[in-house]
């Protein structure tokens, strides 16, 4: 069984946010270190790998949507949707691209404290299914259906808003992102121990983030990039309205056509 667990989610390609976390004490002491998928897509995709890779077999890491979509893109010239995703797949070495096509999905751990906790992406049968700290009781039963009943926590991402909460007696939990966060602006992770969970946030000179971003990442929309994602933050409140649809709730009434 672990004894201390940390959790990075949702990168993004964002080297100095990544940096700032790994400098923490209990990343550092961490048995391990859960990469909870979408590494990469993001302005510094090489260096970013570059640096989760030195934590050797310390890291266990996990593939998300973004992760699927750079090798995707890489192979067939599909379009992400996202032009840093698109710019990102092109910067990859080959043996960066083959890690990412080869991370699994989900994979579990005894953790003292949580106990045996499942770690996914977005939810544990689907890489990009919206769950919210809010979703209905009957939305977690549905997206939980295929779940061990042993299973006694839960940790996504993919939404890149922190919460934890318990549903249908199991503690779900998001560490929000590192490179991405929304919410509130900082590098958000998590660690699991003895004590429980702890929603953590690293606190990192993102003026200077932004400065160093937009100088080293030679990518044409580093500027608007940093402005949105470092130097900005979207409200949860926000993001949440917007992402409802897709948790399976209905439009807010502003976006719906007119009758």
């Amino acid at each position: 069984m672990l004894r201390r667990v940390a959790v990075l989610s949702d990168v993004h390609g964002n080297l100095p946010a990544l940096e700032a976390v790994l400098a923490e004490p209990d990343v550092r002491a961490a048995d391990r270190v859960v990469l909870t998928g979408d590494h990469a897509a993001g302005p510094m995709p090489a260096p970013t790998l570059d640096a989760l890779r030195a934590l050797g077999g310390r890291a266990l890491w996990i593939r998300g949507n973004a992760d699927r979509e750079l090798v995707e893109h890489r192979r067939t010239g599909a379009a992400t949707g996202y032009p840093e995703s698109d710019w990102a797949a092109r910067r990859l070495s080959e043996d960066q691209a083959a890690l990412l096509a080869g991370l699994p999905d989900t994979l579990e751990l005894e953790v003292d404290g949580p106990g045996r906790t499942l770690f996914c992406h977005a939810t544990p049968r689907d890489d990009e299914e919206i769950v919210l700290v809010d979703s209905r009781a009957e939305r977690w039963a549905e997206v939980m259906s295929g779940v061990a009943p042993e299973v006694e926590t839960v940790v996504c991402g993919h939404t890149h808003m922190p919460y934890a909460r318990i549903v249908h007696g199991r503690l779900v939990v998001n560490p929000g992102s590192v490179g991405m966060p929304y919410g509130r602006g900082g590098a958000h992770w998590a660690l699991l121990g003895a004590g429980g969970v702890q929603l953590r946030r690293t606190v990192y000179d993102r003026e200077a983030a932004a400065a160093r971003i937009v100088a080293e990442s030679g990518f044409d929309g580093a500027a608007p990039w940093v402005r949105e994602y470092v130097l900005g933050c979207h409200p949860a409140e926000a993001v949440i309205e917007a992402w409802g649809p897709r948790d399976g709730r209905p439009a807010p009434e502003h976006a719906r056509g007119g009758g």
